[in-house]
């Protein structure tokens, strides 16, 4: 399978790296060597995966990987996994792919003590503590790739226009070296990849959450948890008596 590693050590050390173009670059040696490889896709919610997925059942076997642990709280945590995997389901049934499912620990107080040691608390969204969390997930999802025998790893959230893309595809590469599987470089936002999603959260009538998911963001934009909880509370117990 094509290594991103061999575009990127292509490139001049100061140029800035295009990852929608590297991406492109991978699959295409896909399709000259006949390959249809396995990806294991992290998401951090349904909004996330709708157009990431729409792009790469096209040339891969996807199995979408849910593990977040910094959602807060654990009702909001649910009703984001509950609405991921009914995502999935529906696209499967819509477009005849075979996309998976595996959901990932929720054990957030390993998030937030990991937060609290490092001092970032305080960080604002997009800084240090961003940097940190995506870190902890990619590493997860390498480990899990490695274990279940993918032939790459990546992530959704490069489709958020409020996540650094560089940063999390810096992030993968790293990950790439401690567990030797190969990292999948994505900039999914590129090509009206943002607007699609945002489309197809229409089209497919899926619930877009207003922040990110941790305690620490959510307190700083003024997020109201205890109507979050409510809502997801309500939510889980309408599909529960369904």
């Amino acid at each position: 399978m094509k290594d991103a590693k061999d575009i990127l050590e292509r490139l001049k050390p100061d140029q800035k790296v295009n990852y929608d173009k590297v991406l492109q670059q991978v699959m295409a040696e896909w399709q000259t060597q006949a390959q249809r490889p396995t990806i294991l896709l992290h998401s951090c919610c349904a909004p996330c995966s709708t157009y990431s997925l729409e792009y790469l059942c096209h040339y891969a076997d996807v199995t979408i990987l849910f593990a977040n642990s910094n959602i807060h709280p654990a009702s909001e945590y649910d009703r984001r996994k509950h609405v991921q995997q009914a995502f999935v389901d529906e696209f499967n049934k819509r477009t005849g792919a075979n996309v998976g499912f595996i959901a990932g620990e929720y054990e957030p107080e390993k998030f937030n003590q990991m937060v609290v040691k490092r001092g970032l608390a305080a960080e604002f969204e997009g800084g240090k503590r961003c940097t940190a969390c995506f870190q902890m997930r990619l590493d997860i999802v390498a480990q899990k790739a490695k274990a279940l025998d993918f032939d790459y790893f990546g992530s959704a959230l490069t489709v958020s226009p409020h996540k650094n893309s560089q940063v999390i595809n810096e992030v993968g590469l790293d990950m790439q070296k401690i567990y030797a599987v190969h990292y999948l470089p994505s900039d999914f936002k590129k090509n009206n990849g943002y607007k699609r999603s945002v489309e197809m959260c229409g089209e497919y009538d899926i619930y877009r959450q207003c922040y990110c998911g941790c305690v620490f963001a959510a307190k700083q934009q003024g997020v109201d948890l205890k109507e979050v909880t409510q809502a997801a509370k309500a939510y889980l117990s309408k599909k529960d008596h369904r």
